[in-house]
């Protein structure tokens, strides 16, 4: 493991969110932070890891207002990127206007939603514009849902980001079963993975077989598209989890010097265009 002198400088972290109390929420919501965590606090994260990039993520309570979050990149001057919530019926000129604004990219966050139909008319155009902008799409949903989502995707989308490793359950123990799946789709050289979020995946105090499960997705995918991202500020796990242990769960499960310089610099600093 890697001492805090050892961090990389110039790192990234792909995965975060900034909001604050009081902001427009969406209908739809499985819960509502009472806290800010607004985004200087988030960039002062960044500056006690050593990190120089960040991705900030639309929270999935704000639904498809991207506005704090098009308000904190420009605020970040050129420092992080964004990943918003767009309705697929979102016309080009929309989206080409919030590429300016360094969104890179759109995620459907599909847990306790309905599938959506990819072969509908609007998804169909969606998609062709994002290709033309050069965006990703991020799916977040639960390991059993990504063979019903991820066909329709890989036809339609050039670059497809798998959040949080898949989100398998070992809540009640690793079955490295539910990551073939996933492992499966590496062949299709269109697909990324997050390594972030083990808290949502592992029991609170135990994460074991977590360096064999992060190397099983290296010897699929390869260091070139895999990325870490610290989940901060961790909503509904505040009180046990930081950036700095997010940190320290990678460089605890990736034994090679070599392999973490690609997920935490190298893949990410390319992948979003920093």
């Amino acid at each position: 493991m890697f001492t805090d002198q050892d961090t990389f400088q110039g790192g990234v972290d792909s995965h975060a969110h900034v909001f604050v109390p009081g902001l427009p929420v969406a209908a739809q919501r499985r819960y509502t932070p009472g806290y800010a965590a607004p985004l200087e606090l988030y960039l002062a994260q960044l500056d006690e890891q050593g990190l120089a990039y960040g991705v900030l993520v639309q929270p999935s309570f704000l639904g498809t207002d991207n506005t704090y979050l098009l308000d904190a990149l420009g605020q970040a001057a050129g420092r992080c990127r964004g990943v918003a919530v767009v309705d697929p019926g979102t016309d080009f000129e929309a989206l080409r206007a919030m590429d300016g604004c360094g969104i890179v990219g759109t995620r459907l966050n599909l847990f306790g939603r309905p599938l959506p139909d990819f072969t509908q008319a609007a998804w169909q155009v969606f998609f062709k514009n994002l290709n033309v902008l050069g965006w990703h799409v991020e799916v977040h949903c639960p390991y059993q849902h990504l063979p019903q989502v991820m066909p329709g995707l890989l036809q339609r989308a050039d670059k497809i980001v798998v959040d949080h490793l898949g989100r398998p359950d070992f809540k009640q123990g690793v079955q490295p079963d539910q990551l073939a799946y996933l492992c499966g789709l590496a062949a299709s050289g269109r697909v990324w993975v997050k390594l972030s979020a083990a808290y949502r995946i592992w029991p609170q105090d135990s994460i074991e077989g977590c360096a064999a499960i992060v190397q099983r997705l290296i010897d699929c995918f390869g260091t070139r598209r895999l990325m870490w991202g610290s989940d901060w500020p961790h909503t509904e796990h505040e009180s046990f989890n930081s950036m700095r242990k997010s940190l320290h769960w990678l460089t605890d499960a990736v034994a090679s010097r070599e392999d973490l310089a690609e997920i935490l610099l190298h893949t990410p600093k390319s992948f979003f265009r920093f």
